[in-house]
């Protein structure tokens, strides 16, 4: 089997889930080990769009199961990176818990049920990550929650029903 690395030192976002499905793929049908799927994405989250495409795909992908089964060496190389792991898992929690209560609200179940998974695997994942980084961050994100919102920009803001949603899933973190 040939040695696969990223063709591009900045591989775009699209890229970035393309290449983090391939060897997702691969990890799933057994063709590479945990250490050789956990080296070359660590290699990928070293860029933004690597970051972004990886964590696009195995959060959203119901069939990778990557985050579900959480291999050894790819918690390792997760928490190698630090901070910029622990943000990008924290914004995808507490997005994905806020649209489970949009998606309730439009009766659209199988969406909520997309959030809901993503959130579950953000939530277990967490739990695997530095823990005074995960602490420092959920503590900011729970005391800054009425700041925050479901746009780019913040211009719309969570509303009471998606904030209890979202500081009761953020309480489950520790448990």
């Amino acid at each position: 089997m040939e040695k696969k690395t990223i063709n591009s030192l900045k591989p775009s976002f699209t890229q970035s889930i393309n290449i983090a499905k391939e060897w997702c793929d691969e990890w799933e049908e057994e063709l590479v080990s945990d250490e050789v799927v956990a080296d070359r994405i660590g290699e990928l989250l070293k860029t933004k769009n690597g970051l972004r495409g990886f964590f696009a795909y195995a959060l959203s992908d119901t069939n990778c199961t990557l985050l579900d089964k959480k291999p050894f060496p790819l918690i390792c190389k997760l928490r190698e990176q630090g901070e910029k792991i622990v943000d990008i898992v924290v914004k995808n929690f507490v997005m994905s818990s806020a649209q489970v209560i949009n998606h309730q609200r439009d009766k659209n179940i199988n969406y909520e049920n997309i959030s809901s998974n993503i959130s579950d695997r953000c939530l277990d994942l967490l739990q695997e990550l530095d823990t005074k980084l995960v602490t420092k961050k959920i503590n900011e994100i729970y005391y800054n929650l009425d700041n925050m919102g479901n746009s780019l920009d913040n211009s719309i803001k969570y509303d009471e029903e998606q904030k209890v949603f979202i500081r009761d899933k953020i309480n489950k973190i520790s448990n």
